[in-house]
């Protein structure tokens, strides 16, 4: 994460991407090509980064709860328990680092452009 905008950028971008994704539907096969997304540690250690600001500036925890709770499930799809594992990543060693990175980011980004996003994400 090399710009304190890589956090809000990113949760945009898949925001963007989730909601005007593309399908392409073969006529006679039905058959639904939807491009793989590889998710890397960062955006994930980004993703991690918004349960810990978030849940203190949001109006609405448990709608935060829900799109929260959405993002990572469709970050890390095949999960029984996303935010679990993702709670579990944060606390290993070669995780850590990334994670220092993203928080260092979303301190960087100011307390206005966090509200942004935290709102955006009640509303996901």
């Amino acid at each position: 994460m090399k710009s304190p905008l890589f956090q809000a950028l990113a949760f945009c971008t898949v925001s963007a991407a989730t909601f005007f994704g593309t399908s392409a539907f073969a006529a006679d096969e039905n058959i639904n090509v939807t491009p793989t997304q590889k998710v890397t540690k960062e955006e994930l250690a980004a993703i991690y980064v918004l349960s810990e600001i978030c849940p203190s500036v949001v109006k609405d925890k448990s709608q935060f709860n829900q799109g929260y709770n959405k993002l990572v499930t469709e970050y890390m799809p095949g999960q029984s328990n996303p935010v679990e594992r993702l709670n579990q990543m944060a606390k290993q060693k070669d995780f850590r680092n990334i994670l220092a990175e993203a928080q260092a980011d979303a301190k960087k980004a100011g307390k206005q452009k966090n509200q942004v996003i935290c709102d955006e994400l009640t509303t996901y």
